[in-house]
């Protein structure tokens, strides 16, 4: 496990308060998995999910009490980027601005580099 800052993946308040809230009603730790798996419609898609531990490669930031963790191989692909919740009328997602995604979907889930 390593310990990153917020300036290499970040986690915003709103994400934070989102995972402790389903945390709080599942029973599960409050740590978010952020994992990036190739498809999608751009190339790359992002995958989300509350974790039970941190594994031994895993990347870990912290923001008021809720870890998100990030594997090795999706770090290089998400370093710089920050995870945030959207609630709005057109629904309520976690949203991940990536710095480094050339395009990415209407949708997005997905993005190329």
């Amino acid at each position: 496990m390593t310990t990153i800052e917020q300036s290499e993946v970040g986690l915003t308040p709103a994400a934070a308060a989102r995972v402790a809230a389903i945390s709080a009603r599942t029973g599960k730790p409050a740590i978010l998995r952020l994992s990036v798996e190739g498809g999608g419609c751009s190339g790359f898609q992002y995958k989300f999910g509350l974790a039970d531990g941190i594994e031994g490669d895993d990347s870990v930031v912290e923001t008021d009490g809720v870890k998100l963790v990030v594997d090795s191989i999706s770090l290089d692909l998400v370093r710089g980027a920050s995870v945030d919740f959207i609630d709005n009328l057109g629904g309520a997602h976690f949203a991940v601005q990536n710095p480094n995604a050339a395009s990415g979907c209407g949708c997005g889930t997905s993005f190329s580099i």
